[in-house]
C-alpha cells in the first residue's frame, strides 16, 4: 500500500507546526516490525477516508529523538507502533499494537 495524504515528519519544527493546528493524529512507528506495519497499513485506511483530517506519522529509527521528545514532553510511555490524538495542543487519546485498527482511529477521531 503506498502512502497516501499524509505528512511524515522527522524535526521537532515540524512536530510544532502540528500542534497549532486544533486537532491531528500521529503515528510512531517502527520500520522493522510487522505488528507495527499492520498498524501503519491501518493508519492508511483510515487517512484514505478521513482526508479532511490532519493526520502525521513519524518513523521511530529516523526520528528517535523527535518520538523520545513526544513521550517525554506529553509523559505518554513510548510504545511502537503507537497512535496519538491531539487537540488544542495536548494528547487526549492514545493507543499501541494492535489496538491501532481503523475503528480505533475513526472512533478517537469523534470523541468516542
Amino acid at each position: 500500500m503506498q502512502p497516501l495524504s499524509t505528512v511524515k515528519i522527522q524535526t521537532k519544527e515540524q512536530f510544532e507546526e502540528l500542534v497549532k493546528k486544533e486537532s491531528f493524529l500521529i503515528l510512531k512507528h517502527s520500520l522493522t516490525c510487522p505488528i507495527s506495519q499492520e498498524a501503519f497499513d491501518e493508519y492508511q485506511s483510515f487517512v484514505q477516508d478521513h482526508q479532511e483530517f490532519n493526520t502525521a506519522y513519524l518513523a521511530v529509527q529516523e526520528a528517535r529523538p523527535l518520538s523520545n521528545e513526544i513521550a517525554e514532553n506529553f509523559g505518554i510511555k513510548h510504545e511502537s507502533p503507537q497512535a496519538i490524538l491531539f487537540r488544542d495542543g495536548k494528547p487526549v487519546w492514545n493507543a499501541s499494537h494492535w489496538k491501532i485498527t481503523y475503528d480505533s482511529l475513526s472512533n478517537a477521531i469523534k470523541g468516542e
